[in-house]
């Protein structure tokens, strides 16, 4: 049974697009294979662009974070516009589940099974990477693709930046998705803002600006003293971007996402609430 609107309405345009190959699977089981997918492209192009061995490595920190970021823009909206990030919607993130919930868009009761295999694959995706690249991704110059801030950021800045990523990109899922005419693009706007964070942030705050993104490779590689923030500030930044698109709603009457689907759809929602 596909998951409904949160106001109770089944939501069409959550049907599988290709129903006989992937009925009966449910959404939760897409995200954590899509997160899966998301954090082994995160190892293997940390892998690759940084290592000192690697033959395409790049020599300037800036420049292969920034690299490492287009790459992973480009990967995000390959998975969100897949038949699996079509049938789950693709977050990949708790944050973006959170969110989205809260603003009136996924059900609740499917929340906890999102988080948690979003985070299961964070760290099956990231122990997938060690599997096929060896004990390279081990090593203190990579450590598993774990992100970590700036020495002279101390706490109160790194949850700032991390948080504050958050409630930007929430505010911009939000518009896209109320409106089908421009829902479509969204998947690409994901992908550059995502890139834009890692290019801007990584080599400060770390440019997670998602729980699932840390979580295996901090975990893995042992590294798990900052933790806490990178699960908890998007967390926090998803919530204050909620309740300022709710405040949108009530002050400019900015319609409901009319759907949880990162890819959007493209045709006006029956039955849609005025």
């Amino acid at each position: 049974m596909p998951p409904q609107e949160a106001t109770g309405r089944p939501d069409s345009s959550a049907v599988c697009p290709s129903r006989r190959l992937l009925y009966g699977l449910p959404g939760a089981a897409w995200e954590f294979v899509l997160t899966s997918a998301l954090l082994y492209s995160v190892v293997t192009a940390v892998r690759w662009l940084t290592s000192p061995d690697s033959p395409v490595g790049v020599d300037s920190t800036w420049a292969a974070t920034a690299i490492v970021g287009v790459v992973v823009g480009i990967v995000l909206v390959v998975l969100i516009t897949s038949l699996p990030g079509r049938c789950s919607g693709a977050h990949m993130n708790p944050a973006i589940s959170v969110a989205l919930w809260l603003m009136g868009a996924f059900p609740g009761r499917h929340v906890p099974a999102y988080v948690a295999a979003q985070l299961a694959g964070s760290v099956a995706g990231t122990a997938l990477a060690r599997l096929c690249w060896g004990p390279v991704v081990a090593r203190s110059s990579m450590r598993y693709a774990a992100v970590h801030p700036d020495p002279a950021w101390n706490t109160t800045v790194l949850v700032l930046a991390e948080g504050g990523c958050l409630v930007l990109v929430v505010l911009m899922v939000g518009f896209f998705l109320a409106y089908p005419a421009i829902s479509r693009w969204l998947p690409y706007a994901v992908g550059a803002a995502t890139a834009l964070i890692i290019t801007a942030l990584g080599g400060l705050s770390g440019g997670s600006a998602n729980p699932a993104r840390q979580l295996g490779p901090a975990l893995l590689s042992g590294g798990t003293r900052l933790l806490w923030v990178y699960l908890v500030a998007p967390l926090v930044g998803a919530l204050l971007g909620a309740a300022a698109y709710c405040l949108f709603q009530r002050r400019l009457g900015t319609p409901t996402p009319c759907t949880y689907r990162l890819c959007g759809r493209d045709e006006a929602p029956r039955n849609r609430a005025r």
